[in-house]
């Protein structure tokens, strides 16, 4: 029973994932892309935890912990990019 409901989950996120592609081909804006590709990594950290949870093992925790930073990070660049159109600053006094 737990394993269909887990699979059906699979299927779900997988779907959300080609919508999510879908919005970052087609997105109006570039803040519509950002959420596309943060909605991307957080379905894709919640598959890799479903298919460690069907596989009944811990390796993939790991993966989990490193697409989760990953993805903050890659969220935090893009958002500040858009916002200031450069990401890391530099002293003019140097």
């Amino acid at each position: 029973m737990i394993e269909t409901l887990l699979t059906i989950s699979l299927v779900l996120f997988a779907t959300t994932i080609a919508i999510a592609v879908v919005r970052i081909i087609l997105g109006p804006s570039m803040p519509d892309r950002v959420i596309a590709l943060d909605i991307i990594g957080v379905n894709l950290i919640a598959t890799i935890g479903i298919v460690s949870i069907l596989l009944k093992t811990k390796a993939f925790l790991e993966a989990i912990l490193i697409l989760g930073i990953l993805s903050f990070i890659g969220t935090i660049a893009f958002s500040k990019s858009i916002e200031r159109g450069i990401i890391v600053e530099r002293r003019k006094d140097r």
